[in-house]
């Protein structure tokens, strides 16, 4: 056991049987007391606890964009889909079939057990490097984490599968590489194909395990080893249903997401901007220690072993995107390298862990006042979006700008929409948005009965779903949220569609009007997917 941890667990007994501490506990209840103060046990109630909240957030607010977009997109099941590897949409198909329902919480539960499940894999890897207390520390600062413990622990994403595979995979490799067994290996070829089938982003910590064992001296027999390609094999074998897709629709996923990292234009200040950005997502302070940590090991280099592999397989997606993000024509998310810095948080973690148990509070200060602030920030937001009860915050934002529609479900646009296809006639209705995340929001709040179409270029995946199901001479209402009137005119002109404006709708938040969206009804003739370019992905495509 390492050195911290026993002064831990001897500090933690004497204070259990402080004389001073047993005036206030019940006798009953002192045993219960005892065990939460060990690291495992804390860690528990600390999943406990975070996945209780997880799952009110998860009820109480709507679907994003991103979310509203895969449920939608993701009701035909496919070995793959055009933006990411299949396996969110995978989960969120499975979980609305075996629950009945798309509701919020329906679509969020496998991503909220998910990432319970990943606080315990990371609890696991920083207790097999440096010991208990530095696994519940590294629990706990991964639940902090603003991109970790609320977007990725809750919502419908890819990252949530990418980030628990990829911790399985790490903690296979440990133990593969301190016991050289087989099933561990195999364990690590298979966690690295489910991570590969989350997003292809899991390929760059792939390159960062591989710069592992090519620097290592005493691991570097695994890759003279049969075993380690074997593993290797395995994960691409899991991968093949995502080739498989690419192969029968033209390779649009791998060009699609290709072309985000293509093109040549120096930007000298983009990779500050990127890193800044990527600061504001896991908190600045946070941040900062998580990176000095990352630098401290690097300069260690090879000599402390599992350190090392820490830091190849942390600062290898952080500092390819950094990279990328000087000369790619397109800018870069700043939650891509979020998985690279989820493998620095054992790093920072063990030096939580050391200074609590040096009389340091500053360090441990920080942390609790993070979960505080992380708590309360989302305790105000989630209640906002629900009741709407701050007092005049609507008034500083112009209509339909208000940041609590980002969380608002469009399904008061349901009624409005049914009632005006009976005034006009229409049957078998067809509604168009006019970009691919105003069409998910629009199919996800219909239903899955409802048939919407997308009047875009860029429509992703629905550009390829259902390009049969529009019938012919379809009257289309044509859903316009966040457009002026001349910026319509020019819409409906590029696509040379032939509309009538109609009055407008309102998107309802809390029985008040949020968003005026304005609506038109179109006339067309069919046009079919194979009719469009390939290239633009080309719509008058369905969901539902």
């Amino acid at each position: 056991m390492n050195t911290i941890d026993k002064t831990a667990q001897s500090d933690a007994v004497r204070f259990g049987q402080s004389s001073s501490l047993s005036n206030f506990i019940p006798q009953m209840l002192r045993p219960a007391l005892q065990y939460a103060r060990e690291p495992a046990a804390a860690t528990l109630v600390l999943i406990a606890g975070t996945t209780v909240l997880r799952l009110a957030f998860g009820t109480f607010t709507g679907l994003g964009v991103d979310e509203s977009y895969m449920v939608a997109a993701g009701r035909q099941l496919q070995l793959s889909y055009f933006d990411h590897p299949p396996i969110a949409w995978w989960l969120t198909w499975c979980a609305s079939h075996l629950l009945g329902s798309e509701g919020h919480l329906a679509v969020r539960l496998p991503f909220i057990l998910l990432f319970a499940t990943s606080t315990w894999l990371l609890f696991r890897i920083a207790t097999t490097i440096y010991g208990p207390h530095s696994g519940f520390w590294s629990a706990v600062i991964l639940n902090i984490i603003p991109v970790f413990g609320v977007t990725t622990a809750s919502w419908v994403l890819p990252d949530g599968p990418l980030d628990c595979a990829l911790l399985l995979a790490t903690l296979c490799l440990l133990r593969a590489l301190k016991t050289g067994s087989t099933r561990y290996w195999l364990g690590a070829g298979a966690a690295f194909g489910i991570a590969l089938l989350s997003k292809y982003t899991a390929i760059l910590t792939g390159a960062g395990a591989l710069i592992y064992l090519a620097t290592q001296p005493w691991d570097r027999r695994w890759l003279a080893r049969p075993i380690s390609y074997v593993a290797a094999l395995g994960a691409l074998v899991l991968f093949a249903p995502v080739i498989i897709w690419n192969a029968d629709n033209g390779w649009q996923s791998f060009a699609f997401q290709g072309a985000r990292a293509g093109g040549i234009q120096i930007h000298p200040v983009a990779p500050l901007v990127g890193l800044a950005g990527e600061a504001l997502f896991l908190l600045p302070w946070i941040w900062f220690m998580l990176m000095r940590q990352g630098v401290r090991a690097l300069r260690q280099g090879p000599s402390e072993t599992n350190t090392w592999l820490l830091c190849c397989l942390g600062l290898t997606p952080v500092a390819v995107f950094t990279a990328i993000s000087l000369f790619a024509s397109q800018p870069i998310m700043f939650h891509w390298a979020a998985p690279g810095y989820l493998l620095l948080i054992p790093l920072l973690g063990h030096s939580v862990a050391c200074s609590a148990l040096r009389g340091h509070k500053a360090l441990v200060s920080v942390v609790w006042g993070s979960a505080l602030f992380l708590v309360a920030a989302l305790a105000i937001g989630t209640s906002e979006i629900r009741w709407n009860w701050l007092p005049d915050i609507g008034e500083h934002f112009a209509m339909g700008r208000d940041p609590d529609l980002n969380g608002l479900d469009w399904s008061s646009l349901r009624t409005q929409l049914d009632s005006r296809a009976r005034a006009l006639g229409l049957h078998d209705t067809v509604i168009a948005g006019v970009n691919w995340h105003d069409t998910g929001k629009l199919s996800y709040a219909l239903g899955p009965d409802s048939k919407v179409i997308c009047l875009c270029s860029d429509a992703r995946e629905f550009g390829i779903l259902g390009r049969d199901r529009v019938p012919a001479g379809f009257r289309a209402l044509i859903v316009l949220p966040g457009k002026s009137s001349g910026e319509i005119a020019r819409l409906l002109a590029s696509e040379h569609i032939a509309a009538t404006e109609l009055e407008p709708l309102y998107l309802m938040h809390d029985g008040e009007r949020a968003m005026r969206i304005p609506l038109y009804l179109q006339r067309a003739e069919q046009r079919t997917g194979t009719e469009a370019s390939p290239q633009r992905h080309r719509t008058l495509s369905t969901t539902g």
